[in-house]
């Protein structure tokens, strides 16, 4: 616990009032001294709880929930009522309970927002209230807020437009980064810009809560998006504001506009590169390979897609390739095919993906060459899917890829796990379990001819919240391709595969607490070779980063005068 954490805090709140503060309720952990002074005599049963006891009870009222949805509505509503406690359950049981607050559970919730909708949490801003962001950004119930999600609920994980209920998402990262990153929950803010929805059964259904009309026009999008962040720096300048879910029409020309002017990332452009980039680097490690030997097929041609291909040629750059040379070894896949020079209608963050069909003997003509093809053609050492196509990585595709080369790293990473490419254990068996698999969704170790094979999760969360603890604690104006790719190498090198030849690609779930400091260190040294962060010295970040951190414990109140 840091020493802020460890004097007592000077309250004039009581009563009532004071238990219906999520960031202030202890409930039963109040002590007697603390009831008397704060008038709660009365209000709560006569024991005098830690905040252990509390946890005990919370598990096992959670175990009783039948379904993750229960489960996810369960710690929910704890989250809503004792945000301590909350974050106490999902620190004790980070690996059974991050599915159910993140994913897969969050885009059942997303879809389900306004059905099982009880409390409002964070800030609702809807298009036709632009003129009064800054009055709306002054109601938020907490003041000092230093990491603020985003999104406008257009393109949930691969679920699509999900409207208001795209609220869960920046709901779920924002306790990741309080589990993972220790960043206080008193500094953390979702916000849903509000913008209607093209989503037909949520414009028909009585209980949406959101705008019941379609989606604004481009030119209102980017005036009200703008107003947003002008008011976002007018209310917190130094905040750090995190992208998420914007669909990929505006997710890239949103993160171009505003990276070199706010401190701000997409998580699902470079949050996902970060992770997948670190994965596929563990793989290389396992194999023993450079990586700038191994030709890499990414299949969804978005904006994660390119995120992650663009990351990828800066890593294998820096094994000594030109960028041209390195771009050649990626080729990125999208529903007509390859992306090629010879297509017409290329958005602009997709040309610099795209291949030149000349470069290629017997690919001639104006067709695009399909998956498959393009396997059989290049015969890369890794497949990659962020393409929410269900099933894409077929038994022959996998095949393929095993025939080319004796082990093959394929990451089918799209979430939830419904729209999976293929599952680890269909690839680990058409491989004779001699792929090299993560996927983005949570998936149990596989179990094949008497051997027991991990399944890691390349999960967005190993990265964004050493991130953010860099930028916090450090007080970094921008985040920089630098220190995405430090946090890249961070996580890459504590692969436990890769260190001891056994064991999973990434680390256990159980220490990413730790694991989201080291990564924090690296950001930040990566942010001050940057000159980006006002930080000198590794012994200052270090000290920064224990004054950041933050541990669901109970402080001591003691009572002012209001």
């Amino acid at each position: 616990m840091n020493q802020k954490q460890n004097k007592p805090l000077h309250l004039s709140h009581a009563g009532p009032k004071l238990l219906d503060m999520p960031l202030l309720n202890k409930s039963s952990a109040f002590s007697e001294k603390e009831r008397l002074a704060f008038n709660l005599e009365g209000l709560l049963p006569p024991r005098y709880e830690t905040i252990d006891q509390q946890r005990e009870r919370a598990y096992m009222q959670y175990q009783a929930c039948t379904t993750d949805m229960a489960k996810h509505i369960f710690l929910r509503d704890i989250q809503d009522t004792n945000e301590t406690l909350f974050f106490r359950l999902i620190t004790e049981h980070i690996k059974e309970m991050m599915p159910i607050i993140y994913t897969p559970t969050v885009g059942e919730a997303c879809e389900k927002f306004s059905d099982i909708y009880r409390s409002a949490r964070g800030l609702f801003i809807a298009h036709h209230q632009q003129d009064r962001i800054d009055t709306i950004l002054h109601n938020a119930t907490k003041r000092n807020i230093k990491v603020i999600v985003v999104t406008d609920g257009e393109r949930i994980l691969g679920l699509g437009d999900q409207g208001v209920g795209g609220m869960g998402i920046p709901i779920g990262k924002l306790s990741l980064y309080t589990v993972c990153g220790g960043i206080s929950p008193a500094n953390t803010l979702p916000i849903m810009l509000d913008v209607g929805t093209n989503n037909p059964a949520l414009l028909e259904d009585p209980m949406y809560m959101g705008c019941r009309h379609p989606r604004i026009s481009q030119a209102e999008y980017d005036v009200f998006v703008d107003k947003f962040m002008q008011a976002v720096r007018r209310r917190w300048p130094k905040a750090l504001i995190q992208f998420e879910d914007f669909a990929q029409t505006n997710a890239t020309p949103i993160l171009d506009r505003y990276r070199d002017s706010y401190c701000c990332f997409n998580d699902d452009i470079q949050g996902t590169a970060a992770v997948a980039v670190a994965t596929l680097l563990a793989a290389c490690k396992v194999k023993g390979v450079a990586a700038s030997t191994q030709p890499l097929v990414i299949v969804g041609g978005g904006s994660a897609g390119c995120g992650i291909a663009a990351q990828w040629v800066r890593s294998i750059q820096a094994e000594g390739l030109s960028e041209e040379a390195a771009r050649a070894k990626v080729y990125v896949i999208d529903r007509d095919g390859l992306i090629t020079t010879r297509a017409t209608n290329l958005q602009g963050f997709q040309q610099a993906v795209a291949q030149d069909l000349a470069d290629f003997d017997g690919w001639n003509g104006d067709y695009a060459p399909g998956l498959l093809e393009v396997i059989n053609s290049v015969k890369p050492g890794i497949l990659l899917g962020v393409s929410s196509c269900a099933g894409l990585f077929s038994e022959e595709v996998v095949k393929a890829m095993h025939q080319h080369t004796a082990q093959p790293v394929i990451l089918p990473l799209s979430n939830p796990s419904r729209c999976v490419e293929a599952t680890p254990e269909d690839i680990y068996t058409w491989t004779k379990g001699e792929a090299i698999v993560a996927c983005g969704s949570p998936f149990a170790d596989v179990e094949l001819n008497g051997r027991t094979l991990p399944v890691s999760q390349c999960n967005n969360s190993y990265i964004f919240p050493g991130i953010g603890l860099a930028v916090v604690s450090c007080k970094a104006r921008r985040v920089t391709n630098n220190m995405l790719m430090a946090s890249s190498l961070a996580l890459a090198e504590a692969s436990p595969l890769a260190i001891h030849g056994k064991g999973a690609l990434l680390p256990p779930l159980s220490g990413i607490k730790l694991l989201s400091v080291e990564i924090a260190k690296r950001v930040a040294m990566a942010a001050i070779a940057d000159g980006v962060a006002p930080v000198r010295s590794e012994e200052e970040i270090q000290m920064c980063i224990e004054a950041t951190q933050w541990q669901p414990e109970y402080r001591e109140y003691r009572r002012v005068a209001s």
